[in-house]
């Protein structure tokens, strides 16, 4: 072997070398960052940077941008939460509120930022992206690209033959009614969905972690959140239509309502978007999404989303899914189309995510409110602060 061989072959290894450690450092880092996630020296600053964190795909803003009128005017200063008079600035203070928004018709009535972040900032949606996605597969019902929600989702997800998802109906999947062995306890390291996020820090596929879940229960009788459900429904739309997630998102959504920003979605190693809690976005655009659910789906006077899948999606038609007390379910709050009904609602419905973040819609007032946080607090006695913060919204429509 000569010389120049020799060095040439070395020089190889040495490529390879630092080609396999800078692979190593970004999964580290990509690690590092999902463990310390949620710190609370750091939960701010990553909850508007994730897209430093994680992969992403941007969906670009193409669509001149809607308007919003402005008029301004003061949150009231207390609100009543089980017969107690509270502080609202408390309240904004002790769950970690970022920003808050308010919209009556198209003016914005309140707007303001906190904890050092602004307007310009892309807050991740967490759970709420739920909803996002519902709205679309929605579309593509419409559309005729799914025959029915009695539908099986395996009849357009094969790979799921054999998982617990074998033979679950579409409508069972989107009513969280899917029988799905899960624990969604974000407190504990081996949840099923800290082994989830540990699969997007690591690397690997949603679509596998999907199939590896095992059924626990009967479908259609009980309300169990399982966040992977969304993901399922992902499967089936993106098979159903024959389209990436992230195009038929922006032909059907984004492209539509005048968003003032790009979208990030997170995606896994194979370039599939988290739509189960993956969207990145501006509080407006958080609150122009809450505007179109709010008119029925329509904007501008064009139908985006089916007005009847925006009535099914949040009118809970099954005696487990209806909020309140129940024995069939540990959540008190309703549940439809991948939407929260709070109790006693009066054409109220929201989607929400962890660590708080909000889009409540009140149809009857002609409001939106939308809240991002970074409460780590949020799970404190059984999710109390869902309760509470429905009621500070509800106080805030009454002075409007």
């Amino acid at each position: 072997m000569t010389r120049k061989t020799i060095l040439s072959a070395v020089g190889l290894v040495i490529a390879s070398f630092a080609v396999l450690t800078a692979l190593n450092y970004a999964t580290a880092k990509r690690l590092y960052h999902s463990l310390t996630l949620f710190n609370e020296s750091v939960i701010v600053e990553n909850f508007s940077n994730m897209s430093d964190i994680f992969e992403t795909v941007e969906i670009e803003k193409t669509a001149p941008e809607h308007k919003f009128g402005q008029a301004y005017q003061p949150l009231p200063k207390t609100y009543l939460y089980k017969g107690e008079k509270r502080d609202t600035e408390n309240f904004l203070e002790k769950t970690s509120t970022t920003a808050l928004v308010v919209i009556r018709n198209n003016d914005i009535m309140f707007e303001n930022y906190y904890r050092g972040t602004t307007e310009s900032d892309r807050r991740i949606s967490w759970s709420t992206a739920k909803s996002f996605l519902s709205a679309i597969f929605g579309v593509a019902v419409a559309e005729g690209h799914i025959a029915s929600l009695q539908d099986p989702v395996t009849q357009y997800v094969p790979e799921l033959k054999g998982s617990g998802y074998d033979g679950v109906s579409i409508k069972n999947v989107l009513q969280m009614s899917s029988g799905v062995r899960f624990d969604e306890d974000y407190g504990r390291f081996n949840s099923d969905i800290n082994r989830f996020g540990r699969t997007m820090a690591l690397g690997g596929s949603f679509d596998d972690f999907a199939a590896s879940l095992e059924k626990e229960r009967e479908q259609g009788e009980y309300l169990h959140y399982v966040s992977i459900d969304t993901h399922v429904l992902g499967m089936v739309l993106r098979n159903a239509t024959g389209r990436e997630i992230a195009d038929y998102f922006n032909e059907k959504l984004w492209s539509q309502i005048g968003a003032e920003d790009s979208a990030l979605y997170i995606v896994d190693s194979y370039n599939e978007p988290m739509v189960l809690g993956g969207l990145n976005l501006r509080t407006r655009d958080y609150a122009r999404f809450g505007k179109l659910f709010l008119d029925n789906g329509q904007w501008n006077g064009k139908q985006i989303i089916p007005a009847k899948w925006v009535t099914e999606s949040t009118t809970p038609d099954a005696p487990h899914l209806k909020p309140g007390k129940r024995d069939s379910s540990d959540i008190n709050l309703g549940y439809g189309y991948q939407w929260w009904i709070p109790e006693n609602a009066d054409q109220e419905f929201m989607a929400i995510g962890i660590y708080d973040q909000y889009i409540y819609v009140n149809q009857k007032a002609g409001v939106v409110i939308v809240k991002n946080s970074a409460n780590i607090n949020f799970m404190d006695n059984g999710f109390e602060s869902a309760t509470e913060t429905v009621e500070v919204f509800r106080s805030i429509v009454a002075t409007l």
